[in-house]
């Protein structure tokens, strides 16, 4: 098909990133935007060998599930894919989702037992991260990236994003521009400014600010914090993230604290946690106290339990779980998140934890363990980890997952030992197709 040619087709399915799915004469569309059921006038945009990429020209027969986006850039943003979708019908599509990931990847009967979903979805995050740039008219633009560019799409309310967070962008605009504070330029590898990364605590009144910089000197750095503070009292630190490498990697080794003491304190069922620039926290504070007391109940746990806590971060589930148990071990392979977690140990005066900077199947080799709790990124379970839990007969899985695939792919390698009890969806991620699973195992029988 030659590009801008307009055809008419309509949508069957979705891509895993929520594209529209249309076939003509058997060739594969992927259309943005485009709701499953609609048919519309769709214009190719580039052609590949294997498929085209069209926009939609026109929508001919709208899905009765088709909503006015609340968000104004949602049909340019790469933040987003399902704006334009009822939430109740997004709550369906990933229930349907990870059920057919259940069925045809993992080979269970299992299907999704209860669906967490959040009452009001927006403006949830508590970390957002967007670069800075010129566009084309020379304006200094913040926001997500447009879907497979390095544009920046303009978006001044980002209603994903926390509100104190999108005040505090639009300020840092207006100070870069009065301090003749240039972004950073992909090509000419100048210019200052590369990124900014917000992170606001839910409970207490404090926000991070992390300065993303192509180069160490700041000039005028004191009377821009300066600045900055007055017009945000909740930043309560500053930091300057050097980062002078070519790369799509958005934050650089090199730190320096400008304001404050590098970190903001945020509580999770009533445990707190300090949270640096690098720690990996959940973004949705509101649905993270679901999703772990939702893992917690399943856990079924007692005094008596020893509990291991694969990826355990900076501590969270761990130390969270700790007041249920008899002791827990956190493992984790990022030194500066032990270092995190050993603070945050030490700050909620909990005796019964240990961390160990270590590979999880390292180390649970002859470790005995009556419960495990395992939250990996999405790529899943190690192969080699899956097989020495084998071994181990634990009696307790808790699988925290955030991709239904590598969930099922795990599942299935797990099942002939054990019973797949329970399997419980929170929606972490509204107007995107990232949903996260809770799922409890218990041991058949001991060999």
């Amino acid at each position: 098909m030659k590009n801008n040619k307009v055809l008419q087709g309509k949508c069957i399915d979705y891509t895993f990133d929520g594209q529209g799915i249309v076939k003509i004469n058997n060739r594969t569309i992927f259309v943005p935007s485009l709701l499953k059921d609609e048919e519309a006038e769709i214009e190719i945009i580039y052609h590949k060998k294997d498929f085209d990429v069209g926009k939609i020209k026109k929508i001919i027969n709208f899905s009765p599930y088709r909503i006015n986006p609340k968000c104004k850039a949602s049909t340019s943003c790469g933040g987003c894919v399902f704006q334009n979708l009822n939430y109740q019908e997004q709550i369906r599509l990933k229930k349907e989702l990870v059920n057919n990931n259940l069925k045809n990847i993992a080979k269970i009967n299992n299907k999704v037992d209860n669906f967490i979903a959040m009452d009001d979805p927006y403006y949830f995050r508590n970390k957002i991260q967007v670069p800075f740039q010129y566009d084309k008219q020379h304006r200094l633009v913040y926001g997500f990236y447009k879907s497979k560019t390095h544009d920046v799409v303009y978006n001044p309310d980002c209603v994903i994003e926390d509100k104190i967070a999108n005040k505090i962008l639009a300020d840092l605009r207006n100070l870069f521009i009065s301090f003749n504070i240039e972004p950073y330029n992909e090509d000419t590898r100048k210019g200052f400014i590369r990124h900014v990364l917000i992170k606001t605590s839910y409970y207490y009144d404090e926000v991070m600010v992390v300065l993303i910089t192509n180069e160490i000197e700041f000039k005028n750095k004191n009377n821009f914090i300066k600045e900055l503070i007055k017009l945000n009292p909740s930043i309560v630190t500053i930091i300057q993230n050097v980062n002078k490498r070519d790369t799509n990697v958005i934050l650089g080794e090199k730190e320096i604290i400008l304001y404050g003491k590098g970190y903001i304190k945020d509580k999770l069922l009533n445990t707190d946690f300090l949270i640096s620039s690098k720690s990996f926290y959940q973004t949705n504070p509101i649905q993270t106290e679901k999703l772990y007391s939702l893992a917690i109940k399943k856990a079924n746990l007692n005094k008596n339990d020893v509990v291991l806590d694969c990826y355990c971060g900076i501590g969270t589930i761990s130390l969270i779980v700790s007041k249920y148990v008899k002791e827990v071990t956190g493992v984790e392979i990022v030194k500066y998140a032990i270092k995190d977690a050993n603070n945050n140990k030490k700050l909620n005066n909990i005796k019964n934890v240990n961390f160990i900077c270590m590979d999880a199947k390292d180390y649970i080799v002859n470790n005995k363990f009556d419960v495990i709790f395992v939250d990996p990124p999405r790529k899943g379970l190690e192969k080699e980890l899956i097989n020495r839990i084998l071994k181990l007969n634990i009696k307790k899985i808790i699988y925290i997952s955030c991709d239904p695939g590598t969930l099922s792919r795990d599942l299935n390698l797990l099942k002939d030992k054990y019973r797949i009890d329970t399997i419980d969806c929170v929606d972490m991620f509204p107007f995107s197709f990232h949903i996260e699973t809770v799922c409890s195992l218990s041991l058949k029988k001991c060999s």
